[in-house]
């Protein structure tokens, strides 16, 4: 199972594409949910109000994923999908991508748009650095304080990422494995420590 994706590490520098007169200022982020990709637009549209159009694409998620393309008054299709396409060529996630119009006076037509939008798109992606992230399993453990010692053992055969702890009339640790080594560390509590109580949390 591919337990790995990629996305940027970082916001990136403004681009700049010059068309006919029109501006277009390109921006690439790194977001976890629509809420905060949303957010980000706000504050981009706020930073250029006098711009004519704030178009912009995001994609969001690690195994499924949602997204939305967005033309801001452009012709429909002119703008959002040709944006959200180069996120799809970069072949990353977690992602948004906006790119502001300043209207220079000349038309550029439904193709015009679509080249000069795609190109932005793709000077903000390739200005940006790529990372691979991996996918992890979110789990919590309930066991007792003379199993600590079999259960941290676990956690370090198994490469898990300790999250949280809570010690008090029972211990629970909270931790993460890359989803491939999912089935590693359930076999493993199975085998040692059938008692302890494995339970999911929520990704």
């Amino acid at each position: 199972m591919k337990d790995t994706y990629l996305t940027i590490s970082s916001a990136t520098e403004e681009q700049l594409f010059k068309d006919k007169g029109s501006k277009f200022f390109s921006y690439a982020y790194p977001v976890s949910s629509k809420e905060q990709a949303e957010e980000i637009v706000q504050n981009v549209r706020s930073a250029h109000h006098s711009a004519r159009h704030c178009c912009y694409a995001w994609r969001v998620g690690q195994l499924s994923f949602s997204y939305r393309a967005n033309d801001d008054g452009e012709p429909s299709g002119s703008a959002g999908a040709p944006i959200y396409n180069q996120i799809l060529s970069a072949g990353v996630t977690n992602v948004l991508v906006v790119v502001v119009r300043y209207f220079g006076g000349v038309l550029l037509g439904v193709p015009g748009l679509v080249n000069a939008y795609k190109t932005a798109a793709q000077l903000a992606l390739s200005s940006a650095e790529t990372v691979e992230m991996t996918v992890e399993k979110p789990f919590s453990v309930h066991f007792t304080y003379p199993q600590m010692n079999t259960v941290m053992r676990i956690m370090k055969d198994s490469g898990a990422r300790i999250t949280g702890q809570d010690f008090k009339t029972e211990c629970v640790l909270y931790f993460s494995v890359r989803l491939s080594l999912e089935n590693k560390i359930r076999e493993a509590f199975a085998a040692q420590l059938y008692s302890a109580v494995l339970k999911d949390e929520l990704l």
